[in-house]
């Protein structure tokens, strides 16, 4: 989930990457890489990636949430989890055992809800000014990471390395960035599945650019906030290029650039051989009314289904939600609009 100001920066990205240029790249032959089956998924998003756990208005995260989210037929949860504020940034970098522990939990809950789990880092905020220097922090983070998940199930649980990469970290040095973390979660989990987004957020066109290392077992994902412009009107963490409040989807041109972006995403199957998956799709509450959100989510899932894709949405509860912490309840709607059934 984008926190910080990013408008911007994914408007200068727009220039000079549409996802016309993907849809007509040169088609190889390429190797098949399986499709991780993330089917419908949804973020436990500010549960603990905020500075505190169930900062932003969230809540702390209970294993009744997990029971609840199986209960409702998803797939997969995705935790998104801040690790540099709770770990050292100097040799060995190490983690804070009671948040380790926590995370621990969290993820033991899910995989008991018979939940598939991407355990991701968010927020490293240090990588995205200076990506180099903080690949070996990084990668000692991972190593204890994967230190306390040995033995756990590969087909459930899987790995995404960092989330949104931006600012300075982009596709020139995204692979070096990551080596030190790939290394050491390797080292233990030589085949685990290892999830890898792109640069300027992970949007589509990020996979343009996205280089991935020859591993059968690395997995590519975007994320898909489009457009910009209406899921996040009226987001203050955008300032200071907030869209303002008011527009609607879809116009004639939303519609024609979704179809773009669908066929972009079945040329880069066919080229590389590797199904990617939305790791995170939202319109945030505030300022769009219920119907308007769950119209948005139905035409996104229905428009993307071809594809064979798997979908996370953004998010569980708080903004952008699924659930109504307070009326405890799921909103009408919205299960619905993603291919679930209605609860009651």
């Amino acid at each position: 989930m984008k926190r910080f100001a990013m408008a911007s920066a994914l408007s200068v990205a727009a220039l000079g990457l549409t996802s016309a240029t993907l849809a007509q790249a040169p088609q190889t032959p390429a190797a098949v890489t399986k499709p991780l089956p993330v089917g419908t998924c949804i973020n436990m998003g500010n549960t603990l990636e905020p500075m505190t756990e169930g900062a932003w208005g969230g809540a702390p995260a209970r294993k009744a949430d997990f029971e609840r989210i199986a209960a409702a037929g998803f797939d997969t949860v995705r935790i998104p989890v801040r690790w540099h504020n709770k770990s050292s940034d100097k040799p060995p970098y190490t983690v804070d055992p009671k948040w380790m522990d926590r995370v621990q939990q969290i993820v033991d809950w899910a995989l008991e809800a018979k939940l598939n789990v991407i355990l991701n880092s968010h927020h490293f905020d240090p990588i995205h000014d200076d990506p180099l220097a903080v690949a070996a922090w990084h990668g000692g983070v991972w190593k204890q990471i994967a230190a306390r998940f040995a033995g756990y199930p590969e087909d459930t649980l899987w790995f995404e390395l960092e989330n949104e990469p931006h600012k300075n970290f982009n596709h020139t040095n995204l692979l070096a960035t990551l080596a030190p973390a790939l290394k050491e979660v390797r080292a233990l989990h030589p085949t685990r599945a290892v999830i890898i987004g792109g640069e300027n957020w992970s949007g589509i066109r990020s996979l343009e650019t996205l280089p991935l290392p020859e591993d059968p077992n690395i997995h590519p994902t975007f994320h898909y906030y489009d457009p910009f412009t209406y899921t996040h009107q009226g987001a203050e963490w955008t300032k200071p290029d907030m869209p303002p409040v008011g527009r609607v989807f879809p116009t004639t041109q939303d519609a024609a650039q979704l179809a773009r972006d669908v066929a972009a995403i079945q040329t880069y199957i066919a080229r590389t051989g590797k199904t990617p998956f939305m790791g995170e799709v939202g319109a945030y509450d505030a300022h769009i009314p219920l119907a308007d959100r769950v119209k948005y989510h139905r035409m996104i899932t229905d428009a993307f289904a071809p594809t064979g894709i798997g979908v996370c949405m953004w998010a569980y509860t708080n903004t952008f939600p699924f659930y109504d912490q307070n009326q405890r309840k799921w909103l009408p709607g919205m299960l619905g609009a993603v291919g679930l059934k209605e609860q009651n």
